[in-house]
């Protein structure tokens, strides 16, 4: 993978559609758009806009069908599964079904994250698993079960394992929405303090307007159609 790139995100004409026949849906149409390394970028707009189709296009989920998009230096159209899946390795991804092992606890959780990082030992990655799962406020926490813990609580696990793995690209979807106001600004804040001090860039799905204030840039999304706001 490519270490230096100019743009962590380049999109060019990205179009996507959704079915088959008569029920094939054009649901992003032609969006371009680009993220600096290290820059925070929240994009709003009402639900089934498409929001969630393009973070899943940048994310490397989803097959890439018309236009061009790069993600920290790799073309993504065309790209054979092993590109993708190396490529993921270094995105964190935060989504709103939390997608926790509800075999592990949340401390195992989050240490899933920091095994990304090859460089450090078993210790230091769970030493790095309690710093971030006290940054969210659940140091004390650690032992629980997914099972045992709110809705909330799991979303900042979800947010703490995801930060662990310290990607140069973080993806969230609504990362707020299950928390109240002074743990979805905390958390915001982690995302921010990630893109000034790891040069990491953040892509932020909301509808919470208590959070706009800390992005870079602001972008809005109607109807599969990307509209710059204001930033």
């Amino acid at each position: 993978m490519p270490t230096e790139f100019l743009q962590t995100v380049c999109i060019q004409g990205l179009s996507h559609w959704f079915g088959e026949g008569e029920m094939r849906r054009k649901v992003l149409d032609s969006i371009s758009l680009e993220i600096k390394p290290g820059e925070v970028v929240l994009l709003t707009g009402p639900s089934g806009c498409g929001k969630t189709t393009l973070l899943t296009l940048i994310g490397a989920l989803r097959t890439v069908q018309e236009g061009n998009l790069s993600v920290l230096g790799n073309q993504l159209r065309g790209s054979s599964r092993k590109v993708r899946q190396h490529l993921r390795r270094n995105i964190g991804m935060i989504f709103q079904g939390h997608n926790l092992l509800r075999c592990l606890t949340a401390e195992q959780n989050v240490q899933m994250g920091a095994d990304l990082l090859r460089d450090l030992t078993y210790l230091d990655r769970r030493e790095l698993a309690r710093e971030w799962l006290r940054s969210v406020g659940l140091g004390d926490q650690s032992k629980k079960l997914p099972q045992d813990l709110s809705g909330g609580q799991k979303q900042r696990v979800a947010i703490a394992r995801a930060l662990a793995a310290r990607p140069k690209l973080l993806l969230a979807d609504e990362p707020t929405a299950a928390l109240d106001s002074v743990s979805g600004r905390e958390v915001v804040e982690l995302l921010k303090r990630l893109a000034r001090d790891q040069s990491s860039s953040v892509l932020i799905v909301t509808h919470d307007p208590r959070i706009l204030d800390v992005a870079d840039r602001l972008l809005k999304m109607e109807d599969g159609h990307l509209i710059p706001s204001f930033g």
